[in-house]
């Protein structure tokens, strides 16, 4: 297969990251022929790994939103990210801080730092699909970010978030979050930290 059928391909069903898996159902490959399709076409730099099994065009924009979500499934941005998105917290924040079901894990691609933090399936939840320009992004609330910051300091022993704009935190909605975690600490935290 040559390159610009390959890339029309990509364009015409507007996939933006794309695993092994995928060029073999939208090309009808076998597993072999897609195994040395990539890697011919990873070679000449027309496609760049993200990751072990996951790739993208190399001249196509992908937004580091988009990525974050695409690079460990499932997650959504949480954390000192979003908050910071939802200018709860007045620092910007370069590291792209996600939730996820699955393992801790960390990530440096194209340049920038993608973390995940492990939930349980309970508290997986509170977060809404956002549109960056072609593409859409899992992000949590701003009631949601803020209780699964706090979570994970009480875990670590660290000290609860206390510098952030509490008008735009809904602290019902926010407590209703907090149980989620089953954690009557992180309750009494959150209930103090909202006051």
């Amino acid at each position: 297969m040559k390159w610009r059928e390959f890339e029309g391909e990509i364009h015409q069903k507007n996939i933006k990251i794309f695993t092994p898996l995928d060029v073999q159902r939208f090309l009808g490959r076998s597993k072999i022929a897609t195994r040395f399709l990539i890697h011919r076409l990873k070679k000449e730099g027309y496609i760049i790994s993200l990751k072990r099994g996951l790739y993208k065009l190399s001249d196509e924009y992908v937004s580091d939103l988009y990525l974050a979500n695409k690079l460990y499934e499932p997650s959504y941005i949480s954390l000192e990210f979003a908050l910071s998105y939802h200018r709860v917290i007045p620092e910007t924040v370069y590291e792209i801080t996600s939730v996820t079901t699955k393992t801790t894990r960390r990530f440096q691609v194209l340049g920038k730092t993608f973390s995940y933090r492990h939930v349980k399936k309970e508290a997986f939840t509170g977060y809404s699909i956002r549109q960056q320009g072609e593409s859409s992004f899992s992000i949590a609330d701003p009631e949601k970010a803020f209780v699964d910051l706090n979570y994970f300091k009480l875990i670590n022993k660290q000290k609860p978030l206390s510098r952030f704009n509490k008008e735009r935190v809904n602290t019902s909605k926010a407590l209703r979050y907090t149980k989620l975690f089953n954690n009557n600490k992180l309750i009494s935290i959150i209930k103090s930290t909202l006051q």
